[in-house]
Parts: C-alpha cells; structure tokens; sequence
C-alpha cells in the first residue's frame, strides 16, 4: 500500500464531501422543487456552467479510457479530441434553442420538451427510455475509473472488503447528492477541474522531459504498435478513415443528446451563458489532447499490462512523485464523482417527469417531483454499484458501447424538432424504433467489441461508426413514413410551443 499517496488521496476526497454538504445553502433554493434540486434552479452563470459541463463532459473514465485507448491501438485513440472540436460549435447553434424553449415552458428533460413539441406520449417515453438506458452504464463506468486509482495505491481484495471503499465512497457521493442536488456536482467541479489542470500541467512539464521528450515517446510508440498481434500505428492508415471520422462525427453530435449533459446545460442561467460555453469549452479539448497522449508516454516508460485501464495510474506512480500521484488519483476519483452525480440527476429527472409523472401519478405537483427524483437518483447509483460490484467490468463497457448508439436515435425528435415540426411524431418513433434495432444488431453482430462496422455492399466493405448507420436508417424510415402519414392525413398532434419560444432572450424566457 502507497501510504503517502492514500493519505493525500483521502484529504482532498474529505475536502470535497464536505464541499458537497454545505452546497446545500450555496444559492439557496427549495430543493423541494425539482427545478431547484434537479437544475439548480437555472441560475447558473459563465463560470460555474464552465466547471459543470467540463466536469460533466470529461469524466474519470475519459482520464483513464482514452489514454487507455491509445496505449492499446495507437492513433485510433485520437477520435476524443476531434469529436470535441466538432461538437462546441454545434452545442453553440443548437443549445440555446433548447434553452430557450425549455425555460419558456419549464421543460426539464429532453423527453419534456418532445412531448410538448410533438404531443405524444410514446415519443416522449421513447425518449426518456434511451436517456435512461444510455446513462446506467455511463454511471457504472465512472466506478471503472474510480477502481483504477483505488488498487494502484494498493488497496485490494476480494469480496466485500475489496469493494468496501468503492461502496463507502459511492455512499458519501449518494447522500450529499440526495441532500444538495445539483448544486453539490456544481461546486465540487470547480475543484475537480483545477486539480485536473495541475495534474496535466505537471505531466506534461515533468513526464516527456523524463522519458526523452516527444520525439522520442512517439518513436518508440511506433515501434512497439507495430509489433504488436494486432498491429497499431501513430498515424491513421487510409483504411482507418471513414471508421475514424464517422466515430469523431458520430459522437459528437450524440454527447449532447446524454441527459447529462442537457441537464447541465438547462442549469444556466441564460442562452448567452450557454453560447459563451460554447467557446470556451475547447480549452477542455487542449486538455483532453494532452490527457490522451498519455498513452503514449506508457508505452515509452516500459509499462506493460493487459488491463490497460491501469496504464495511467501506472505512470503516475512510476513517473511522478507519491504525493503528487495521490493528489492526481484524487482529481481522478474526483472526476468520478462529479459525473456519475449529474449523471443520477438527470436519469432521476427522467424518470420522475417522464415516467412517474406522466404514467403513475398525473397530478404530482413539483414537491412530488422532487421527493421521487431524489430517490430515485438513489435507486439509480445503487444499481450502478452493483452492476459494478456483482458483473464483470466488461459488460459496463458493452452496455456503454450501446448507449452511445442508443442515444443517437433521439437526434430526429430532439434535434431536427429543435427546427421543424415537419417530421410526424408517429414517423418518428417508427425511425427510432428502427434506428435501436439495427444499431443493436450491428453491435451484437461485432460481439461488443467494437463500435464499428463493416458494411458489404457489393463487393465492398464499409467499416464506420454503427451508430452512424443506425442514425442514417432512423432519418431513411422517419422521412418516408412522414410522407405517408401526410398523404393519409393522420393527426400530427397539437404544438405546444412557438417560433418565438425558441429565441426568447434571457430577460424575456
């Protein structure tokens, strides 16, 4: 056991569980209104929102799974820092719309404002059961990351003393959830993200001069993936192209569509808040470009391990000294903790609004909402703990790997209903429902173990993102049928919102 590491490691965890109890009077609301305990009232400015979505977005197992990535298949591992780029502008022409139209009508979920777009229920069930569906695995795959650090410093067994301290810290991280909302993430996220900063500062000051500086990281990264038994590369081979950019493309138009992620959008205060993000959230994308290369530098160090999850904290432990590494496994577990509580908000939100709200108890009035998202954001974690804890790691990975498809067959409703009403609700549940069976097939027909898929046509194969394919049937199905339920005549259903809605200004919405 790295005792020095551990000691630094348990201070910073004790600073941000207190941090995460006296959120509760930090802009003080009623939490008994889940638009208080579920958004933090949607009071959020330029700042906190900063630290939320980057805490929000760039999680522990991002710390751990992309370096991890390209430790283990070379530049494939890059696709991160592309789909980043791609996806801010995108947030920056799209969320505000959401925002808008979400404050006008208090919208609380992306199923929220599809109901009240398109008037049905089953799209707005459809909806919030993907949301749901896509987030579980996210949230388990937090505890992934957090496990990493946790046996690096040495702590390690078997059956419930080996999983104790995950249990104790996913407990302290339930409580102060239940209690604060979505004001503990908020605060907590400002700390996460500046130990993150000095973490990656440090490595890259410190680590490369060590090792011989980058010239000689990326050779022999080259030499040992090409000899590998299944060969990698530093530089993408032609054949490696489409996969590559359908994967970047892909992903970020799905980030966004994570109930996460909307939730901590719907948090800001106001439209511009959301847009000044939208430009300042590349600098996570600088940060994630250096995070990533520390693949790389683990190949040059020597580390050899099967479970590459491992590979970072591994070369934090070899590189850094043990008080720094304890300091960089807490911004790690830290960076757990962060997501997989907005994450266990948002599913709540979900199903409170979208499922409880709108099947069980019709007329819960928003202290109903709130007393049955904050247990239900209990139920949420415990069953990611366990997931964790009784099942192989392995089936997170899967399950996550098909929440990422799964998540994309909502950008017609969420996405295109932004700008359009001219897509037939009833043509798209058919486009998602077809959307969810070819992209779950394509999955099991890879064996969950990769996202991408060769599609033969003719004598050709075409390897991208499966989710990708899923997305291009879904829109294929939702136009043609569009075109006939317009002929028939079939009801579209009545438009809760309007024009207007979507552009309102921070002072008018």
């Amino acid at each position: 056991m790295n005792g020095t590491a551990l000691t630094v490691f348990i201070l910073f965890f004790i600073l941000v569980t207190v941090m995460g109890f006296l959120a509760a009077r930090w802009r003080r609301g009623d939490l008994g209104h889940i638009d208080e305990w579920g958004l933090g009232g949607r009071r959020f400015g330029t700042l906190i929102t900063w630290f939320l979505l980057g805490g929000d977005l760039y999680t522990a197992y991002t710390f751990i799974a992309v370096p991890a990535l390209l430790y283990g298949s070379g530049a494939t591992g890059f696709f991160a820092v592309p789909y980043t780029i791609i996806v801010y502008p995108f947030v920056f022409l799209v969320m505000p719309r959401m925002w808008s139209v979400a404050k006008k009508h208090g919208f609380v979920t992306a199923a929220d404002f599809v109901k009240g777009r398109f008037d049905s229920h089953w799209l707005a069930l459809a909806i919030a059961v993907t949301g749901i569906l896509a987030t579980l695995p996210y949230i388990a795959l937090q505890l992934v990351g957090m496990q990493s650090v946790i046996s690096a410093m040495g702590i390690t067994g078997k059956g419930f003393m080996g999983e104790l301290p995950l249990i104790i810290a996913f407990a302290i991280l339930a409580v102060y959830t239940y209690t604060s909302g979505l004001r503990a993430p908020a605060m907590i996220a400002i700390v996460k993200d500046i130990m993150i900063y000095l973490t990656i500062i440090v490595v890259v000051a410190v680590v490369p001069a060590k090792l011989g500086g980058f010239g000689h990281i990326f050779s022999v990264a080259q030499s040992v993936l090409s000899h590998r038994a299944t060969p990698g590369a530093v530089i993408l081979s032609p054949k490696a192209y489409l996969p590559y950019a359908t994967l970047a493309l892909g992903s970020a138009l799905a980030l966004f569509l994570y109930p996460h992620s909307l939730t901590g959008t719907l948090s800001a205060s106001g439209r511009k808040v959301v847009k000044r993000n939208a430009a300042l959230l590349p600098i996570y994308s600088l940060v994630l470009a250096f995070i990533t290369l520390m693949g790389y530098m683990a190949i040059a160090d020597g580390i050899n391990t099967k479970d590459t999850t491992t590979v970072v904290p591994l070369l934090l432990l070899h590189q850094l000294p043990s008080w720094f590494a304890g300091f960089a496994f807490a911004a790690i577990a830290i960076g757990a903790l962060v997501p997989a509580s907005i994450m266990s908000i948002a599913a709540a939100n979900l199903f409170t609004r979208n499922i409880y709200k709108a099947y069980v108890r019709l007329s819960a009035t928003p202290q109903d909402e709130a007393r049955v998202a904050k247990l239900s954001s209990l139920v949420v974690k415990v069953g990611a703990l366990l997931f964790i804890i009784l099942l192989p790691k392995s089936y997170a990975i899967n399950l996550q790997l098909l929440g990422g498809v799964w998540i994309l067959q909502t950008l017609p409703a969420v996405i295109l209903g932004l700008y359009t009403r001219w897509l037939h609700r009833h043509a798209l549940l058919l486009g998602w429902a077809v959307g969810m069976i070819v992209g779950t097939s394509m999955a099991i027909a890879n064996g969950f173990k990769s996202s991408i898929f060769v599609l033969h046509i003719g004598q050709g194969g075409f390897a991208a993102y499966a989710a990708v394919y899923a997305l291009v049937a879904n829109l294929i199905v939702a136009v043609v049928f569009t075109l006939i339920f317009n002929a028939v005549g079939a009801n579209k259903g009545a438009d809760q919102t309007q024009d207007s809605d979507y552009l309102a200004s921070d002072a008018s919405a």
